[in-house]
């Protein structure tokens, strides 16, 4: 459906009419005035050139295409349903030393704990439309590295290109989940939610788990924490071939009570299935918003009209141009 913005601007229309109707009228007795031969002759010549005019019709056109431009048409999509509940979710990743062991099973191969990570946590991400996203990296110390944005595609991509070692080899869980609060807007509207996912514990940071979580509590955020790695690994050596536990270092007590203590759930993680059944989990229990609220996209068409109007201008004054020199005229000057 086509509309206009300033449907008002239609008045223009007919401003040339009401100019030529109240310009003076030139007096046919004016006297005339004697000119020497030789600027007669160039007076003779622009007399010419002024008589090849644009017709009445194209002049027309071109004023209606101009007038039409300028009141901003715009075609109006199809309804869109826009969700009618704010949340904002903050996504912590581990980019600890621990994270490349490759304990982790996903469609028959076995692969690092980052890759599983980086490839079931990209689907979750997609599923998150209308919900505000931020990313934070953290290993040594903790990095804001998407601000928080309605744009899934681009923390996705900001995921995709993270790498162990980026931001060190130890764990500060403390300092994500104080840099996650602190970047959360205050809304009452909104549901602030952090995921932290690590395969550790805190071995690093300027704040403890315990300082991190009393700030958690004190701002009302929510949060879900998942403990990453095999339960039982066979690990190869000299003697044979011994079962390992590859996950021993993670510490489950503290990731329970963080997610305890601020009404959120523990996960964990020990292989693709276990951890693809943890997004459907929080998908229900964080449920994207229903769609209640609507909108319309608009898009501009002005620039049609508005293009075809210098298309006609420019033809018409290639055309006065030919019609007066010739476009060879000049070049065959040259060669006479």
């Amino acid at each position: 459906m086509i509309e206009f913005a300033w449907p008002w601007l239609a008045l223009l229309l007919p401003a040339p009419l009401l100019v030529y109707w109240l310009s003076p009228k030139t007096s046919p007795n004016a006297a005339a005035l004697k000119m020497p031969v030789l600027l007669g002759s160039l007076s003779r010549h622009s007399v010419a050139v002024n008589n090849k005019k644009a017709p009445l019709w194209l002049i027309a056109i071109i004023w209606i295409l101009l007038v039409c431009a300028s009141m901003r048409p715009q075609w109006l999509g199809e309804t869109i349903a826009l969700p009618n509940e704010s949340r904002e979710m903050i996504i912590a990743v581990d980019l600890s030393g621990s994270m490349k062991m490759e304990d982790m099973r996903h469609n028959g191969k076995t692969v690092n704990r980052l890759t599983l990570l980086k490839a079931l946590l990209g689907d979750f991400i997609e599923r998150r439309q209308g919900d505000r996203l931020g990313l934070i990296l953290f290993a040594d110390d903790a990095y804001m590295q998407t601000p928080m944005t309605f744009d899934r595609h681009t923390v996705k991509q900001m995921l995709d290109e993270s790498v162990i070692g980026l931001v060190g080899q130890k764990t500060a869980i403390g300092d994500a989940m104080a840099l996650a609060v602190k970047r959360f807007v205050s809304k009452d509207d909104s549901n602030r939610v952090l995921l932290l996912l690590t395969d550790g514990q805190n071995t690093s940071g300027k704040i403890t788990p315990e300082q991190a979580l009393d700030l958690a509590v004190a701002k009302d955020v929510t949060i879900y924490t998942v403990g990453i790695g095999a339960e039982v690994m066979m690990e190869r050596s000299l003697f044979g071939t011994r079962k390992v536990n590859p996950s021993r270092d993670l510490d489950e007590e503290t990731l329970k009570n963080i997610a305890k203590q601020t009404s959120g759930s523990y996960f964990r993680a020990t292989d693709g299935a276990s951890m693809a059944n943890i997004y459907t989990l929080l998908d229900q229990l964080e449920p994207v918003a229903q769609d209640e609220q609507q909108m319309r996209p608009l898009t501009a068409l002005f620039f049609y009209p508005l293009a075809l109007a210098l298309v006609l201008i420019m033809l018409q004054l290639a055309l006065v141009q030919y019609q007066t020199y010739g476009f060879f005229n000049l070049g065959s000057e040259g060669k006479s």
